[in-house]
């Protein structure tokens, strides 16, 4: 496989000979802590047939990934004198050790082309300000951690680093930790792979590291609450951060999550994925990540707040309808795309905000609802005479129409309403 690399004009991802590559990924957080050899491949391979690219998963798991063995039995550190796990002491004896399951993963998923996106832990490790940690890193260890674990994997070529795991960077040693691991993780692989840092949710990494040198893109949550501030929004202020740098969004809302972790307020659906999914791609991300709420944590018994098994939970509406979203992206070339606001009238942030881009003489806008809407000539750099409509849970083009005279977007016929989003193509 071809390593990662960040495009020239520091807004894209392409592959180490300079063809584009989006990010798309699924989260599955505890894939390495949770499924057996013949779980985690089968997981590869329908991910893989449904069109992601890169899977996210952590070495120490959320799940008290420290205390509770893998499917083997296995954890992945020693303890020292006093009882504690030492991270400069990863357990590699004998047969099936911890991370010769990781190994096992990272080598099958590079068979299939998958690339890993690989957190070195979980935030509770550093900051236990919630989950049941147990607080492990400094400094010191950190940087050790990280430069075992590097040159562990190196010889691999589908990975890249993933920081951080949903905490904030609130004191000054979160921030040593952090950079102490990063710096250890260069040292240890020689700089091959990139490196970005998971936030904790309706935040960026940009927020507080825009400036660090070992940050090579940016990586957003947006998350799973509502109201909160959009993908959209998340994403601006990300793309403007000093210095340029791509962008995207590492968690949004999870297929079948609850609302704001709470089961009155509903659940997200494969609406709320597809919402996310084309805004981010219209509003200049290079990459965007799915989640089902079963998945991540690999549920093997459903409850209430989770209905599904991980092994039903691949085939969910959500995770199938990104085969779609792949193929647009592979149809086209993002690089060309320039992210417009104001590519309508009136274009509130609100449910019916209309994400859109230009590209020469085309330009693309994911209407959410269906609603009608009034394009704004001069967002545009050209003038409009054909338009064609696109169905993004289909994947289907129509024919080209004239662009009405007076601007107004409306399909009486297709109504509109949650679930009736469509892409505009105009040309």
């Amino acid at each position: 496989m071809k390593l990662l690399r960040v495009s020239s004009d520091k807004r894209h991802l392409v592959t180490e000979d300079g063809k584009p590559f989006y990010f798309l990924g699924d989260t599955a957080w505890e894939l390495f802590h949770a499924l057996d050899r013949d779980e985690a491949l089968s997981y590869l391979r329908t991910r893989k047939e449904q069109g992601f690219n890169m899977i996210q998963a952590v070495v120490l798991a959320e799940l008290d990934g420290l205390r509770t063995p893998n499917a083997y039995g296995r954890t992945p550190l020693l303890q020292d004198e006093s009882g504690a796990f030492d991270p400069e002491k990863p357990d590699l004896t004998g047969e099936y050790s911890y991370f010769d399951h990781v190994e096992y993963i990272v080598s099958e998923a590079e068979k299939l082309g998958l690339y890993i996106g690989m957190l070195p832990t979980w935030g509770d490790k550093w900051n236990k300000l919630w989950g049941v940690g147990p607080e492990i890193f400094t400094p010191e260890n950190a940087y050790s951690y990280g430069k075992w674990l590097a040159g562990r994997f190196s010889h691999h070529s589908n990975l890249l680093w993933i920081l951080g795991g949903d905490r904030p960077l609130t004191e000054e040693r979160h921030f040593r930790i952090i950079d102490a691991m990063a710096e250890g993780l260069k040292a240890g692989d020689g700089g091959k792979f990139l490196m970005t840092l998971h936030p904790t949710g309706s935040r960026s990494s940009a927020e507080v590291l825009a400036g660090r040198a070992w940050i090579d893109f940016h990586m957003n949550q947006s998350g799973h609450g509502f109201p909160t501030k959009p993908c959209y929004e998340l994403l601006a202020e990300a793309l403007a951060a000093d210095p340029d740098k791509p962008a995207m969004d590492g968690e949004p809302c999870y297929e079948d999550h609850a609302v704001n972790f709470k089961e009155e307020n509903g659940y997200f659906d494969a609406v709320d994925v597809r919402l996310a999914a084309w805004r981010n791609l219209l509003s200049g991300a290079c990459g965007n990540t799915y989640g089902h709420s079963s998945v991540w944590c690999m549920r093997r018994d459903p409850t209430p707040y989770w209905p599904n098994t991980w092994e039903t939970a691949l085939r969910r509406p959500g995770a199938e309808l990104l085969r779609v979203y792949r193929d647009f992206i592979r149809a086209h070339d993002l690089s060309s795309f320039r992210p417009i606001g104001n590519a309508v009238k009136g274009n509130a942030h609100d449910a019916n905000y209309v994400a859109a881009a230009v590209s020469g003489d085309s330009a693309w806008l994911y209407i959410p609802c269906g609603a009608p809407v009034e394009i704004e000539l001069s967002a545009l750099p050209f003038t409009p005479e054909k338009m064609r409509l696109f169905e993004p849970t289909l994947g289907t083009l129509s024919e080209p129409m004239p662009f009405p005279e007076d601007r107004r977007i409306v399909f009486p016929a297709r109504g509109a309403g949650r679930g009736m989003d469509y892409l505009l193509e105009l040309t």
